[in-house]
Formats: structure tokens, sequence, C-alpha cells
């Protein structure tokens, strides 16, 4: 992988963040994300689904009741980006069983690039009645009432970085240092009239500050599908309103790493900007719920009264079970529970929807 980067950068010269993200995570030869097993203790990285059976059993039973706000339909899709191993959805499929009607309505449609996480996913899901679809995008789901699930998916999408310098705000790229390693730079000419694309708060921001933004194009797909009969449940870490500063990280083996050192062999994210996200949504018609913290939409879902009754029927578990609810819900530097946000995306004539206090106007 690094030795394309360095061919590209010979050819075209420094490259955008957002394009160094791309390959590195995507390439279809040496990209990460089709060359890796990065999920679990084995892997790189231990996604919510991993720590607990519980967060996944409450998404299938938030589902269930979205399923119940559009009208029960006999036939709904249920669609996650990025499915991983597919822990969660397994998780939430044995909670929807106890909905017979929703459970017979599901039909599955798993948003996948990986071949190799393909494979494991079609044995994983073989012992399951529910029929199940996978797609390259989300593009290629078909229309009609649908549900879609993101949890850690927005983060690995690709970034762009802009810099405050005297003159403007420039772009960061990637160049070959003077060393010969890769490294950061900065674009010549200053990004024109990028302070009117700013929140207002943020347009008289200091030299050296850093603003990071992603395309909106996922954002715009999500929200076109589900603004008609549909809704759509975003679960990342990030943060509620636009800010700034540099968040992209690499992780290999579970610790922190360059993210310019061994490109293609170690995840590269960068937090959400759940602000932007809503903003997105509503400007091509759906409507925004939240963002809260994981900690209180899995709170008002019910996690503790769940986390009970797995104890009450595997005392044995009490440890493991309240170390989990912990880590879900905590508000601890190595706990999810205020890291994490989450936002649902949905037709404007649902109601509010499970987990979220209020509705936004």
């Amino acid at each position: 992988m690094e030795s394309e980067i360095r061919r590209l950068i010979g050819i075209a010269g420094p490259m955008p963040i957002a394009d160094y993200m791309r390959l590195c995570l995507t390439h279809p030869q040496y990209g990460y994300y089709l060359t890796q097993d990065s999920i679990g203790a084995a892997g790189d990285f231990i996604t919510a689904p991993e720590i607990s059976q519980m967060f996944g059993e409450l998404i299938g039973l938030w589902i269930a009741a979205v399923w119940q706000e559009m009208g029960a339909p006999e036939n709904v899709r249920v669609v996650e980006l990025g499915p991983g191993r597919g822990t969660m959805m397994i998780d939430a499929l044995r909670a929807a069983k106890v909905a017979k009607d929703f459970y017979a309505a599901i039909v599955l449609h798993l948003v996948e690039i990986s071949p190799k996480l393909r494979q494991l996913q079609q044995v994983r899901f073989e012992s399951h009645d529910v029929p199940i679809f996978w797609h390259a995008s989300l593009a290629e789901v078909p229309a009609g009432p649908l549900i879609v699930v993101a949890n850690e998916f927005i983060d690995a999408l690709p970034i762009h970085q802009a810099i405050k310098q005297a003159d403007g705000w420039h772009e960061r790229l990637i160049d070959i240092g003077p060393d010969g390693n890769l490294a950061f730079c900065t674009a010549a000419d200053a990004l024109p009239h990028f302070d009117a694309t700013l929140p207002r708060d943020l347009r008289q921001s200091p030299e050296g500050s850093i603003y990071e933004w992603r395309a909106d194009t996922v954002a715009f797909e999500i929200a076109r599908c589900v603004r008609s009969d549909g809704a759509a449940l975003i679960i990342d870490y990030g943060h509620a309103r636009a800010g700034l500063g540099e968040t992209l990280q690499a992780v290999a083996g579970h610790t922190f790493a360059d993210p310019l050192l061994a490109p293609g062999e170690a995840d590269l994210t960068a937090h959400v900007d759940f602000a932007a996200l809503a903003l997105s949504a509503d400007i091509i018609g759906a409507r925004s719920h939240g963002p809260v913290s994981q900690r209180d939409f899995l709170t008002r879902l019910g996690i503790d009264k769940r986390a009970a009754a797995l104890k009450a029927s595997a005392p044995e578990r009490t440890a493991e079970i309240d170390s989990a609810l912990y880590r879900l819900t905590g508000s601890g530097p190595e706990q999810m529970g205020e890291l994490f946000k989450v936002l649902a995306i949905a037709d404007p004539k649902f109601g509010p929807l499970p987990g979220f206090a209020t509705k936004r106007r």
C-alpha cells in the first residue's frame, strides 16, 4: 500500500487526507478492510456488539419498535452498514424473535465490501431463517420500507482537514517528507471562500486551528432512503456540535499507531460530526432525532434491566456483565457511554423514536 501511495504522490503530487484514507482502507488489493480480520480480541479493535450481547439485543428491540411506528409493514428491509463479524445483527435477530410478526417480515440486507468478512457472515448467518442479501453499497438495496443501522461505520469514512493560516484556510495534504517518510504538508493556495462554509462560531478561529469535514454523500444517501417510510440509527464516536481539532487516528493491535506508518495495516478513523449529519438529513427532507449519548440511549432502552435479568439467570457471570455494562455506558476515558453518540434519521411523519427523549424540530 505504501508503495502505491508513493507512486501516486510521484505522479500527481501531495494527496488530500481523504484520498489517503480511502486508499488505505478500501484499495481493492491492499486496503485494510479488504485484507485484515480486524474486529475482536485477536484483531485490532473491539466494538460494542463484541463487548456484550446486550447491545445487539437492544438494537433488535429498537428496530422492532420502529417497525411498529412504520405501521408494521409485511416486508421490511433491515439494512446494516458495515456488519463486521455479524455479531450485532445476530443478537438483534435473536431478540426480534419475541415479536413473531416482525421477525416474519424481515428481509436482511448487509452492506459489506470485504470478501473475507462476507464469507464469515455467510457462515455465521447459516442457521438464521430470514432472507439475507449482500450488497457493496446502500444504493443497491431495493426501495421500500426499510430500517438502516450503522454502528461504527461513519467514523471510517474519509475526512478532509484544513489548517488556518494568515491568508485563510489551507487543506492539509500528505507528501513525502525531507527524510523520505510520508508526512503531512499544507497546500500552497488557500481554499477559496472556506470561511463561509464553517459554522458561524468557528469563523474567527486563530491561526493553527484545524477543521475536519466529510463529504455529505453517505449522509444524503441514508436520508434519501429513509425520508419516505424508513428510519436509520447511527452509532459512533464523535461530537454533538462542530468543533476544531485533529481527530484522525490509527489503531492496530488495540493500541494507537502513527496513521502515516504502515498504511493499509491499521484501521484509520476520525470523530463523527453529528451536527453535520443531522443537518444533511434535514436538508434532504428527513428528520433527525438526537444526537444523544450512548449511555442515555441504552439506558432509555432498558440496558440496566437487561443486565439484571442476565445476572439473575447466570450469577457466575455477574462480574463480566457488570464490566460490560460499565464499558458500554460509563463516562470514564476508556468507556463508551459519553464518547459515543446516537443519532436517528427518519421519515418526518414518525413520532418520537425509542431512546430519544424528544423529537428534534
